[in-house]
């Protein structure tokens, strides 16, 4: 087992070569923070498993918000559409029912205004043509027209 150990020792200070070895990791550990890491190694042990335990709801929560986006915007579009539609079939029964409504409602004031009129008509005018007649001296029976008499025609051409 201590040979076992031993390979897994030189493993992990193979790998602790290469990470210290990179670019990147030099510049960190050369910042501020990386040597204020450097100096209080339980800081660094607590940040690493605070990162490590909150990168899972982190990408969870990542990805609902980015979930939530896409399907909002494309209920949003759905609804509009569906709004859009309803709001559409609305005006036109309703501009329908008023045509319906209009085209009822001057049928019934053409009726009225025929109707008036004739009343009116026959209410004032025979009145007015007695009151014509009787001013010149005439009957209702003579303003009709006269009745031509063929035996007449006849004697007045000889």
């Amino acid at each position: 087992m201590s040979k076992e150990m031993q390979e897994l020792q030189k493993q992990w200070h193979s790998m602790m070569q290469t990470i210290h070895a990179n670019s990147n990791v030099v510049s960190f550990m050369n910042s501020r923070v990386g040597q204020y890491l450097d100096d209080h190694p339980f800081v660094a042990l607590s940040l690493l498993v605070f990162i490590a335990v909150s990168a899972i709801p982190v990408a969870f929560f990542l990805i609902f918000v980015i979930s939530t986006t896409i399907v909002a915007c494309m209920g949003v579009i759905v609804i509009e559409g569906v709004v859009i539609s309803v709001g559409g079939i609305a005006l036109l029964c309703v501009l329908s029912g008023l045509g319906l409504l209009s085209l009822a409602v001057s049928g019934v004031l053409s009726i009225c205004y025929i109707a008036l009129s004739a009343l009116i008509n026959y209410w004032h005018t025979p009145n007015s043509l007695v009151k014509k007649q009787e001013a010149n001296g005439n009957s209702l029976l003579q303003s009709s027209p006269p009745v031509l008499d063929p035996s007449n025609k006849i004697t007045k051409s000889e």
